[in-house]
């Protein structure tokens, strides 16, 4: 997992609430085995009609917020059932952070776990926001994990809570392997005490 300290970048409004998980990801895309890929597929219901032809109003088809790697969206964003896949796909597609009012808990967690810096701020903040990123050619904005804040250069600066664990594994870049190869040594130790004290009892 790529550690996060800071980064600016284009925003790309969605400026929608209660977006959930099978908006985010599709069920028919869960029977894949890899964990990558999954970006082609990141709304893709939104993206595209049913025939296939891409929808010009929807805001990932908007070449003005091509390469954003921050999302601003409505409350309650990532509700709905507690795939992974959710998180796998925006992670997959480039975004590294989702600013919201609220968000689902489940979705919190996962997309923590993969990479992805969840910033709840204020209604009235996300608001601001996602105004800006529509009406302002090029808007970006500044995250801050190790300062906590959202920030663009037109006065706008915003903090947001993250659990202190939460905040370590992200700037460190460490998922739940990464957390678990921290103890790789002390692994090793107990699994030789282990295989010793097995053929001390089997002679």
């Amino acid at each position: 997992m790529e550690p996060f300290r800071t980064l600016t970048s284009l925003a790309m409004p969605l400026d929608r609430t209660n977006v959930d998980t099978d908006q985010i990801i599709p069920k028919q895309f869960l029977k894949r085995i890899e964990r990558t890929g999954y970006g082609d597929f990141l709304f893709f219901d939104w993206r595209q009609t049913a025939e296939g032809e891409p929808v010009k109003e929807f805001v990932l088809n908007d070449p003005r917020y091509k390469d954003a790697q921050i999302l601003i969206a409505g409350k309650n964003f990532g509700c709905g059932s507690s795939r992974e896949h959710a998180a796998w796909a925006l992670s997959d597609y480039g975004f590294r952070v989702v600013i919201a009012p609220t968000f689902a808990d489940i979705f919190f967690s996962n997309a923590g776990k993969n990479g992805i810096v969840l910033a709840r701020l204020s209604e009235e903040e996300v608001n601001t926001l996602l105004q800006n990123a529509q009406n302002i050619p090029g808007y970006k904005l500044t995250v801050s994990l190790e300062n906590q804040t959202v920030a663009d250069v037109r006065g706008f600066s915003a903090k947001f809570e993250i659990d202190p664990f939460r905040k370590f594994c992200l700037l460190e870049g460490l998922d739940d392997i990464g957390l678990t190869l921290r103890h790789a040594a002390e692994l090793d130790e107990f699994e030789a005490r282990h295989d010793k004290a097995e053929w001390l009892m089997a002679k």
